[in-house]
C-alpha cells in the first residue's frame, strides 16, 4: 500500500460487478464497482485513481434497491446495492479478473 492510498479507500470500494452487461461496458472503457452507500463521486474518483493508478473521466452511480423475497410464509427483503460506473480516460484500464 503506497502513502497516497489510504485504507478508507479500500472499504469504500467493495468489489467489481463482473456480469455480461458490466462486459459490455468494457468496450467503452466503463468498470463497475460495487461501493458503500454513503460513498460519494469525488470520493470514488479519488479512491480509483489512488488505487489503481488510472486517471478517470466521469463516474455515474445508481442505487439497485433489494428486491422482496419470500422463502414459505416468512417475508424478506434484499439488500439495496450501490454501484458506480466509473468511465476511464483514453489509453487508461482496469483488469477486474485479478485481485487487488
Amino acid at each position: 500500500m503506497t502513502a497516497a492510498v489510504k485504507e478508507w479507500m479500500y472499504e469504500l470500494i467493495r468489489a467489481p460487478r463482473v456480469t455480461e452487461k458490466t462486459a459490455m461496458g468494457g468496450e467503452h472503457n466503463q468498470v463497475t464497482f460495487v461501493v458503500q452507500m454513503g460513498a460519494t463521486k469525488p470520493r470514488i474518483r479519488e479512491a480509483v485513481e489512488a488505487i489503481w493508478g488510472v486517471k478517470v473521466a466521469a463516474v455515474n452511480t445508481l442505487i439497485q434497491k433489494g428486491k422482496t423475497k419470500r422463502f414459505r410464509s416468512v417475508r424478506g427483503r434484499q439488500v439495496d446495492v450501490k454501484k458506480a460506473i466509473v468511465t476511464l480516460a483514453e489509453g487508461h484500464s482496469i483488469d477486474t479478473e485479478v485481485g487487488v
